[in-house]
């Protein structure tokens, strides 16, 4: 079966927010602030079960988030210690027989600012969303990437960045999302450092 790795990411340092997201909508072991992250995403989905029994028979990790859908599947594990969590990532890489350098480099397909929201309009979001509430008034950051794990990551920087309310992100499927709020100067700030990171992730080009 060829296998194609479409995300592949360590994130450093679970944020507060993304860590407790996380706990709040995953169906595995939750995650703790300060732990080290993977993500990988791969083609066809099936395949996620075969990683995941790899990473957890290689290292100490403990998956939060395995989502097996028939074109894409995800994998998160995490753990106190980075360096289990590389190993993982090794590990994984080494049976699939490819090389990080293989991963999709990831695309921004939404990238917007919505300042000042309507009221009516945060309470849509409201009701459609796991994290934060976006109170009226409030800025919001909408970003979609291709392939859909790298959300996780832009999530985790912006929260680094700046001082945001982390509203939804959705790091599985055919395109990631991420929505954010807060001060207008404080969402452009986290929309840079989203930006940044991705634009800072090597890789192969999308075929799109």
């Amino acid at each position: 079966m060829a296998i194609a790795l479409r995300t592949f990411i360590v994130l450093d340092s679970l944020q507060p927010q993304l860590a407790s997201f996380i706990g709040k909508t995953a169906r595995g072991f939750l995650p703790l602030p300060g732990m080290a992250a993977l993500y990988v995403e791969i083609a066809p989905g099936i395949a996620v079960n075969r990683i995941t029994d790899v990473a957890l028979k290689a290292t100490t990790v403990t998956p939060a988030i395995q989502v097996v859908e028939r074109a894409f599947g995800l994998l998160e594990v995490h753990d106190s210690d980075q360096g289990a969590v590389r190993s993982a990532g090794r590990a994984i890489l080494e049976d699939l027989g490819i090389e990080e350098s293989q991963r999709m480099k990831p695309r921004i397909a939404t990238n917007q600012v919505i300042r000042s929201i309507e009221p009516y309009q945060a309470q849509i979001i409201n009701k459609d969303s796991y994290g934060n509430m976006i109170l009226p008034g409030d800025s919001l950051f909408i970003l979609e990437t291709e392939p859909a794990g790298y959300a996780a990551y832009a999530a985790n920087e912006a929260e680094k960045a700046a001082n945001v309310k982390l509203i939804e992100v959705r790091p599985f499927g055919a395109f990631g999302r991420l929505w954010m709020s807060g001060s207008e100067s404080e969402i452009d700030s986290a929309r840079a450092a989203a930006i940044a990171a991705l634009e800072g992730v090597d890789g192969l080009a999308s075929t799109r």
